[in-house]
């Protein structure tokens, strides 16, 4: 398909519509209602802890949207390449089924719910509802992506701006008769100490660093579709575009950290920002607010759950060819369907774990992938970082798990272990690790370059 596309230049229309399917594919669930939530946390150190949120909110996203650029890669799997395919597969499917539908993707069917419908409905039906509307929401995603080449007209000049008018409306009111002066407001007790430590893993919940990854594939084809088939061109205009997106992607999170600050002058530290959210539109706007809200996140979500179903089926068809884009595409959404009506919090509580674990592989790999040519993807740099990064990152996962797991007696004796690494009680027990990997991996390479020098051998490099 991809042969018959018209190569050309893009224009600045081009490049808006680009970034602003970028910008939709990334900001969906998660990032409404997770800095809403950093804000009420964080109360007067609002500031401090969007710092540390914007690092992996934005920044890291970013990165990540850089690295399939610097490497000329068509989606995750290629970012695993260098240690070996059997790795390449292994932490693709895990990337893409904590995106999609285990945790990230059903979460975005229920939040557009819990936040939008749900008040609508009486307790006793909720859960009727929620399995009617994740029904109808998957039915949705599934008929805008089943069309790869429609993908980013449908959502970059339709669904986005759509979404953007709806917040810019309840950014307006809210911003026009604040609740309170956010410098005033109480925080909690771990922000008034840790404020960007906390604020940095509160930005692991968007996910946005692995969907970067994940979405890679969904952006290039976007990008080929419209003329740029040159691997070197694609990688420039995504990066370009993708800059666009994230800084503004950067804005809207200040401002929703801002608002969810503010709100403590009129309700108490809610269970989660869907919550703050729905109360902060009604007060301001009432039924009508509820109507907009309820617009609002169900268009946002349903980009982000275009791009994650879409990615899903593209990565998983061009690497497990047995099935069509079409049936990888039924599958996700399929399964996603089922674990939405799972709810919410029980999502939220099970994919932190997961989460805890994946970020620092993906944040190793983001790292080295952007450094690549440094070092010529030379495969060695890669297992020294990785292996000094997993065995951390497994102790975070498990300290992360619900309490049957994270206060079992295998629990304890973990966090025991865990509690001699550097930076333990952060949550950031990889960091030190992996730098250390790094610099193993970079005296190994050196080593093999001067061996090379010597005597004429072959180095290892990329797989």
């Amino acid at each position: 398909m991809l042969n018959r596309v018209q190569k050309r230049n893009l224009t600045k229309r081009d490049y808006v519509t680009l970034s602003s399917m970028i910008f939709a594919l990334f900001f969906g669930a998660g990032n409404l209602i997770f800095p809403l939530h950093l804000g009420q946390l964080a109360g007067s150190h609002w500031g401090t802890a969007a710092v540390g949120f914007l690092v992996t909110a934005v920044l890291l996203p970013l990165l990540s949207v850089l690295a399939v650029c610097v490497t000329k890669s068509k989606g995750v799997y290629d970012i695993g390449k260098p240690l070996g395919a059997t790795f390449a597969v292994v932490f693709m499917v895990l990337i893409h089924f904590t995106i999609g539908p285990f945790f990230g993707t059903p979460r975005t069917a229920t939040v557009s719910f819990t936040v939008g419908l749900a008040p609508f409905f009486p307790a006793k039906y909720q859960s009727l509802a929620l399995l009617l509307f994740s029904a109808a929401f998957f039915g949705l995603a599934y008929y805008l992506s089943v069309e790869q080449s429609k993908i980013m007209a449908r959502v970059g000049k339709l669904l986005n701006p759509l979404f953007l008018l709806l917040l810019v409306a309840i950014f307006a009111v809210a911003f026009s008769s604040p609740l309170a002066h956010a410098g005033s407001t109480s925080a909690t007790a771990a922000y008034q100490t840790a404020g960007f430590t906390n604020g940095f893993l509160q930005g692991y919940n968007t996910m946005d660093a692995l969907a970067g990854l994940a979405l890679g594939v969904t952006i290039v084809t976007a990008v080929n579709f419209m003329g740029q088939t040159d691997p070197n061109k694609a990688a420039w205009v995504t990066a370009r575009a993708g800059f666009f997106s994230m800084a503004f992607e950067g804005l809207i999170y200040v401002l929703l950290i801002l608002l969810g600050a503010q709100s403590l002058g009129q309700f108490k530290l809610s269970d989660n920002g869907g919550v703050a959210f729905d109360q902060i539109v009604n007060h301001y706007m009432g039924s009508v607010g509820q109507a907009i809200l309820a617009v609002l996140i169900i268009t946002t979500c349903l980009t982000t759950a275009i791009g994650l179903v879409a990615a899903f089926a593209q990565d998983f068809h061009k690497h497990f060819g047995f099935l069509s884009y079409k049936a990888w595409l039924r599958i996700t959404c399929l399964a996603s369907f089922l674990t939405a009506n799972v709810g919410l919090n029980q999502i939220i509580a099970w994919s932190t774990p997961v989460l805890m674990f994946l970020y620092p592989l993906a944040m190793a790999l983001i790292f080295l992938s952007i450094l690549s040519p440094l070092f010529h993807k030379s495969s060695v740099v890669y297992v020294w970082v990785v292996v000094f990064t997993v065995v951390p990152a497994v102790f975070d996962m498990v300290a992360a798990f619900p309490a049957v797991v994270s206060q079992s007696t295998f629990g304890q004796a973990m966090a025991h272990v865990q509690s001699f690494l550097p930076l333990a009680s952060s949550g950031m027990d990889w960091l030190v690790p992996a730098l250390v990997g790094a610099v193993f991996g970079a005296g190994h390479y050196l080593l093999l370059q001067r061996t090379k020098a010597s005597t004429g051998m072959e180095v290892p490099m990329k797989h």
